[in-house]
């Protein structure tokens, strides 16, 4: 396994009251029409855990990110986040008090560079105004400084270096994976959500992406919210799973409570030694 060349001080350097990530879902209910997508969903992730959400397609794993990142607004329950109900924020609101995501189908701009994408990400933590930055100040000129040495340090430490200065459309898709966590690191979370963030990736691809959640996890301290199918990362990686089907919590529990969960092997897992 390769060894990590740096790690990005924005987590390292944290206080422990700025990693703070709790939140709290109380029966979360969301329909369009008569099609329920998520149904009377009770969840808590604690600070620092690698929770994991299963579940077939269709069982609503989306839908319920997309209430807690302010895509969608449910139509019963409550949404709380270190003490604060962020049930009908708007996604810009849920960014600034620490939520941060990726997304299934990549949302890149892919005519522009990998460093312009991810610079893209720091424009909540800019603190000038419009004439400021025209005038260019020498207080805008260090936060500008500020500014650039996260997101090199991001760049290091997903190992990006080669491509930070080529367009996102030229690049592998599950490079471009890659270039969406670095993006979503870039906005400083406290909770960082990925939907799916190992698809459409080959082995290598795979194994790199798990090594940097479990840095980030593990010795940093960031609390994740983890969508994917792929259950041998799942079991490997999570320390809690909930599993969903048509929009209803159907288990909960560490991986070996949910590869043992009855109705859980009926409904997706079948038979986990040969997944």
């Amino acid at each position: 396994m390769k060894a990590f060349r740096g790690q990005p001080s924005i987590f390292s350097s944290r206080r422990e009251e700025d990693k703070k990530a709790e939140l709290l879902i109380k029966g979360l209910h969301l329909n369009f029409g008569g099609v329920i997508a998520v149904k009377d969903i009770d969840l808590n992730v604690h600070t620092g855990e690698l929770m994991a959400i299963i579940g077939p397609n269709g069982a609503g794993k989306t839908s319920l990110l997309n209430c807690i990142t302010g895509f969608y607004h449910p139509q019963k329950g409550q949404i709380i986040f270190n003490g604060r109900d962020i049930t009908n924020l708007h996604t810009h609101e849920l960014v600034s008090v620490g939520i941060g995501r990726t997304f299934q189908n990549i949302e890149l701009f892919p005519g522009m560079t990998v460093l312009a994408n991810m610079t893209l990400a720091r424009h909540i933590h800019c603190h000038y105004s419009f004439l400021r930055s025209c005038l260019f100040s020498g207080a805008v000129k260090k936060e500008e400084i500020r500014h650039r040495q996260i997101l090199e340090e991001i760049i290091d430490f997903l190992e990006m270096q080669p491509i930070r200065k080529k367009t996102v459309g030229s690049l592998p898709y599950g490079m471009m994976k890659r270039v969406e966590l670095g993006r979503a690191l870039a906005l400083e979370p406290r909770l960082l959500i990925l939907d799916e963030p190992f698809a459409g990736m080959n082995l290598e691809e795979k194994e790199d992406m798990v090594r940097f959640l479990l840095e980030l996890n593990q010795t940093w301290g960031l609390t994740m919210i983890l969508v994917e199918h792929d259950m041998s990362i799942v079991m490997s990686i999570s320390q809690r799973i909930m599993v969903l089907n048509f929009g209803e919590k159907l288990g909960e529990g560490s991986p070996e409570e949910i590869s043992n969960h009855p109705e859980v092997i009926k409904a997706y897992l079948g038979d986990v030694d040969t997944l």
